[in-house]
């Protein structure tokens, strides 16, 4: 679990000018090159790698190198030295470097690019030293170095791999196998153009080179440009640095084990680094932000961050909490913890229990001899009795604990715990849902049945091969880069080099990384069509739905599922539900206000007026928060009143708190809640509704009807104190 050391690394691109020679309607092999560097530097950067990269050109009008001395090492310039890369390198890919105007001995250039990884990585640790080096062999190379320059390579380690707009084994047909079948792969896709003389010599050398280094492998390590451009399509993942966590496991009082767990698995989430800047200049520093809080009054008076409070909303009411009250409220941890709770079957930990965001390998601490035994005794004891162990967990004293298992993993490099967390008891969704067995017309016939098993054999992801032993994962998702992130890597790379230009469209690599595999998907095609024949589709009519004044002021911003209309129920429908919650309901509350006074009213002795007041009092609150969504609860308790008005002959009561509730709108500028009582037609109960209504369909009407504006000059309204009591106009 050692940390991976950082690498430096040297792109040394020849820019002679033979390079930049080209048919009509080919890329150069310079730009060829140099799109594979960018895309090199590209996954650097975004990969946020800590290797250092040095640029090296050969091929240039100038010579700035150390080596350099009367005839020695003309025309190769070090472009940058080591360092991160960049932004401002791959600006230089683009931008800066250009065609050269001479040739130079890509040997030469080679031992430039060792000289520089010796200095400039002196005294310091890297894991690696590596040259790569971009040429189409055009100019002249002399072997005469080429011992002594093998010779160093092998001494201090120094890789090296060669990039060509050709394959490296096109002027010959022997040579390593592996190579020549991965050639092959692209052979067809390269210009059938004749290599020169020239080319074919450095050919020889290069192959010379790279068998001597490494006579099973080193052929391999000479790509060309177009198969370089596909591996490096993909953005690299950012490399992360793995932290141990120390910890004790404790099984009981006296048994304690030392531990080191890591990361296995866990959620890699985009980096919050975005920023607000502005727009013309593009800079952080020209932008301020400042934050203020305003009563909500006609004056908006501002006040002091240091006056204000957190709430939590609890209903319609508000339930003040401060940051004391959240510290003392949260669970206090002694220290971190990793406590064995007890065992249990394997079998008895469903799949779908596993929960949280990581999974942790847990391992004996390094260079402990007794808890690597302990540790080890542990394991195989629980893999032997198919057991697991229930484990409470807190990283620190400021987390709060999980309960999770921990499972033996047993593997011939090492062996650990697997840890994932459980859920509690809140976190489990029980579903109960109809069974499809009970109903005929959901039972299907065995060609259906067969039909649907054909479908899922063709659609098998794991191929056997044919010795029956061999399997083959046609679809890995551990292999596959997260599209997302591929996409948004493309993008900023674009607005960085083309800031004023729209975004390119998605490159065509993103789009076929989640689609079915080309064999499964002609495999398939035909139980398809089978399943098509049997499971037939028919298009059935919908019926229109007449839209409510709830669907017409709803509030579109708001998320979460559509409010359900409320069912109501008959005189003697059934109301099971209700009666059974009737012991519990004691008062009209605001969750559900509605439901509650529905209840309340109908119990043995309930004082209808009473529990009227009390809606009364719910439709004032609702009225005072404002907005659509409590607008909808105050007209849902306003139905509910009227329908158990007429129901336990209470006309006159409802008829008074309607009358009192259409002079309070009116006083209190809620004009656009009145439109919703006129928009689902809620008035006056009438006498062909009721026997105790002395109001007349007509008055009913007009009574929703809209004012007439007077001329006259009104009287200013007093808009301060609180909400009128509608109670008080209420007849017994």
């Amino acid at each position: 679990m050692a940390r991976s050391g950082k690498a430096a690394i040297v792109l040394c691109l020849d820019v002679g000018f033979p390079m930049s020679n080209s048919a009509f309607g080919e890329e150069s092999s310079l730009e060829q090159a140099k799109k594979v560097m960018t895309k090199f530097v590209q996954r650097q950067v975004f990969a946020e790698s800590k290797d250092e990269v040095a640029v090296v050109l050969f091929g240039t009008g100038g010579t700035r190198n150390a080596l350099a001395s009367g005839d020695q090492y003309q025309n190769i310039t070090v472009h940058r030295s080591l360092m991160l890369p960049d932004f401002d390198l791959l600006e230089d890919i683009q931008d800066t470097i250009k065609p050269g105007s001479e040739q130079a001995d890509f040997l030469d250039a080679i031992i430039v690019c060792m000289d520089l990884l010796q200095n400039e990585t002196l005294g310091k640790k890297y894991e690696k030293r590596h040259i790569e080096l971009f040429t189409d062999l055009s100019s002249p190379v002399s072997e005469d170095q080429l011992e002594i320059i093998i010779a160093n390579l092998k001494k201090t380690g120094i890789s090296i791999q060669f990039f060509l707009p050709f394959p490296g084994d096109v002027d010959d047909g022997g040579g390593d196998t592996s190579a020549s079948e991965r050639s092959q792969m692209h052979r067809n896709s390269f210009p059938k153009k004749a290599l020169t003389e020239q080319q074919k010599e450095g050919i020889h050398v290069v192959r010379k080179l790279m068998h001597t280094l490494d006579e099973e492998g080193g052929l391999e390590e000479i790509y060309t440009f177009r198969e370089s451009l596909e591996r490096l399509s993909m953005f690299k993942k950012i490399e992360r640095r793995p932290m141990a966590w120390p910890c004790q496991l404790t099984i009981g009082s006296n048994l304690s084990i030392r531990i080191v767990a890591y990361k296995s698995v866990t959620e890699e989430k985009v980096k919050k680094i975005w920023t607000v800047v502005d727009a013309k200049t593009l800079r952080k520093d020209d932008v301020q932000k400042e934050t203020v809080y305003c009563l909500n009054d006609d004056d908006e008076t501002e006040v002091q961050k240091d006056d204000t409070i957190q709430g939590f909303r609890y209903g319609s009411d508000i339930v003040p909490f401060s940051k004391e009250d959240e510290e003392q409220m949260k669970y206090k941890t002694e220290a971190k913890c990793f406590s064995v709770l007890g065992f249990s079957r394997s079998s008895q930990i469903q799949r779908h229990y596993y929960m949280g965001n990581q999974v942790l390998k847990v391992f004996a601490a390094k260079d402990d001899e007794n808890a690597a035994v302990a540790f080890s005794a542990l394991v195989h004891a629980l893999d032997e009795l198919k057991v697991v162990a229930i484990v409470r967990y807190a990283y620190d004293r400021r987390c709060n604990p999980q309960v999770g298992v921990a499972f033996p993993y047993i593997k011939d490099a090492y062996e650990c715990l697997i840890y994932v967390q459980l859920p509690y008891m809140e976190d489990l969704r029980q579903y109960l849902f109809s069974s499809l067995k009970n109903n005929k017309k959901c039972i299907p016939t065995a060609d259906q049945l067969s039909a649907v098993d054909s479908l899922i054999d063709s659609m098998n992801l794991v191929c056997e091969d044919d010795d029956g032993e061999t399997f083959e994962d046609l679809f890995k998702p551990s292999k596959i880069p997260n599209p997302h992130f591929q996409r948004l890597y493309q993008c900023l790379q674009h607005k960085a080099f083309h800031p004023n230009e729209p975004l390119p469209p998605i490159e065509q690599h993103i789009l076929e990384m989640l689609e079915m595999p080309r064999v499964v998907k002609e495999r398939c095609q035909a139980p398809l069509e089978k399943v098509k024949a049997l499971f037939p589709l028919r298009e059935v009519g919908k019926k229109k739905e007449e839209k409510t004044a709830q669907d017409i002021f709803k509030d579109n911003s708001e998320d979460g599922p559509k409010p359900k209309k409320l069912k109501i129920e008959d005189e003697e429908g059934s109301f099971s539900i209700m009666k059974l919650a009737e012991g519990n309901v004691t008062s009209v509350g605001s969750v559900n206000p509605g439901e509650d006074f529905r209840i309340l009213v109908r119990q043995k002795n309930a004082d209808f007026k009473d529990v009227s007041q009390q809606l009364i009092n719910r439709i004032d609150q609702f009225l005072e928060n404002k907005g659509s969504r409590y607008y909808m609860k105050g007209i849902n308790c306003i139905r509910v009143f009227r329908e158990e008005a007429i129901k336990l002959s209470k006309v006159q009561c409802f008829n008074d708190f309607l009358q009192a509730l259409k002079s309070k709108v009116e006083d209190k500028a809620l004009a656009d809640f009145w439109e919703i009582v006129i928009q689902d037609r809620i008035s006056l109960i009438t006498k062909d509704e009721a026997e105790g209504s002395l109001v007349t369909s007509e008055e009913a009407e007009k009574f929703l009807a809209p004012k007439e504006k007077k001329n006259e000059t009104l009287p200013p309204t007093d808009e301060g104190g609180d909400v009128d009591d509608l109670v008080s106009t209420i007849k017994t």
